[in-house]
């Protein structure tokens, strides 16, 4: 199957912390967090940055489901959780230099001509996907987001960008079934093969902590 039955839920730096209030480095547990990147392979601070957007979308829409494995597996795709084509992930959550797609010219690739000025992509002809979770500015500009409380929303931000790609998946209702989950991931990205690399990759991740015996995200 492409949907798991069980993802473990991130651990509480703090028993009873609001995630609407808590930057994502004060959210997490941090021996947890060292946990899952150990038996993952995913760098700490992108741990840190999912099990944050999964915590606060569980407060905020405890019926979405959206777990830190399905977060993880687009990051994995998208961008190998903000290392591709030589950035860096650092300690602070940024990823430098930017990640940019493809100009969206209609070239391969859809067209969208410039939303944003060139303001986020750098781009003021065409628009292009922008961070570790590849945001078009477009979309960033309707649900970016603040996931380490610093007051801006950055897409270059792996925190930001995982709360928003968290309230984008969950924007259509719960993802407890392998149809709606499949059908928010499309929205994401409308190819097969994406939806099936990302559940892949999510279901890796499922796996490689199942010895925490996580409980269904409900």
């Amino acid at each position: 199957s492409s949907r798991w039955a069980t993802t473990p839920p991130p651990a509480l730096a703090v028993a009873g912390a609001d995630p609407s209030r808590a930057p994502a480095v004060d959210l997490v547990d941090g021996e947890w967090a060292s946990r899952v990147a150990a038996a993952t392979g995913i760098p700490r601070r992108a741990v840190i940055a999912y099990a944050a957007a999964d915590l606060t979308v569980a407060h905020e829409q405890p019926a979405c489901a959206i777990g830190w494995t399905t977060l993880a597996g687009i990051g994995w795709v998208e961008s190998h959780h903000g290392s591709y084509g030589g950035a860096m992930l650092v300690k602070s959550g940024l990823v430098t230099p930017r990640i940019l797609g493809p100009r969206l010219n209609g070239e391969g690739v859809g067209a969208i001509e410039d939303t944003d000025g060139g303001s986020l992509d750098g781009d003021d002809q065409w628009d292009r996907a922008v961070g570790p979770l590849q945001f078009i500015p477009e979309t960033w500009r309707r649900w970016g987001a603040d996931g380490n409380a610093d007051g801006t929303r950055d897409p270059n931000h792996i925190d930001d960008a995982a709360l928003a790609a968290a309230r984008y998946l969950c924007r259509s209702g719960p993802l407890e079934s392998e149809t709606a989950w499949r059908d928010a991931v499309f929205t994401y990205n409308p190819l097969t093969r994406y939806i099936d690399d990302v559940a892949t990759r999510a279901n890796e991740y499922a796996r490689s902590v199942s010895p925490e015996k996580g409980r269904p995200r409900r």
